[in-house]
């Protein structure tokens, strides 16, 4: 018996950044966990965000499993463009469409088969994963437990970079980049539970980019 094809739906949801908008569906997207655009010429592996990034208002573009988080320039109101991109979107993966072509070499650091995350560049600051400690494994470990499944709810990923005498830097993605309310999670979330888990031995948490 032939399998019924399921039609591609695309709903909005709004996120604690008013600036980021996320656009889920009802499939998988990419194959990776997620990867970030800042602008088109980083898009150039992802057709669906150089469509995107063609609508002057779009700024970054981040895509998980199954959605897209959208930040806005602030010229538009997202009420106003919601129901043109969510289309747009929905046609695209209805189409058959990539949304992923390739994942370039320098795209992600090398011996990370088993990262979390990807992103489309590497940080400065980031350590790779083959020089991880004990104490890096212990607090990614954290994080993935227990920050990233409530901040992907959100839109947002948070990627952990490097640990050095104390203190924990880690690079906001997605809805969290940039959110107001990041900076207050960092300190009140995040940095309590390392406290908590890791005692004595976390003084600080810094978003590279918050």
């Amino acid at each position: 018996m032939e399998a019924k094809k399921v039609p591609v739906s695309v709903y909005a949801e709004s996120t604690p950044n008013p600036a980021v908008l996320k656009f889920v569906a009802n499939k998988r997207l990419i194959e990776i966990d997620n990867i970030e655009f800042k602008n088109i010429e980083e898009a150039k592996a992802s057709p669906l965000a150089t469509r995107l990034f063609h609508y002057p208002f779009i700024k970054e573009v981040f895509i998980s499993s199954n959605y897209l988080a959208l930040t806005k320039y602030d010229i538009v109101e997202w009420e106003d463009v919601t129901l043109e991109i969510r289309e747009m979107v929905r046609d695209h993966l209805a189409s058959g469409k990539e949304v992923l072509t390739t994942v370039s070499a320098n795209s992600v650091p090398e011996n990370t088969p088993e990262s979390s995350t990807l992103s489309s560049s590497i940080h400065p600051e980031e350590k790779l994963s083959s020089d991880w400690t004990d104490m890096d494994h212990k607090i990614n470990s954290l994080l993935d437990e227990y920050v990233r499944p409530a901040v992907e709810q959100d839109g947002g990923n948070i990627k952990f970079l490097n640990y050095d005498a104390g203190t924990v830097k880690v690079l906001l993605q997605g809805a969290c980049s940039g959110c107001p309310s990041s900076t207050m999670t960092l300190k009140q979330g995040i940095q309590n539970l390392l406290n908590q888990m890791l005692p004595g031995q976390i003084k600080t948490v810094e978003a590279v980019n918050g």
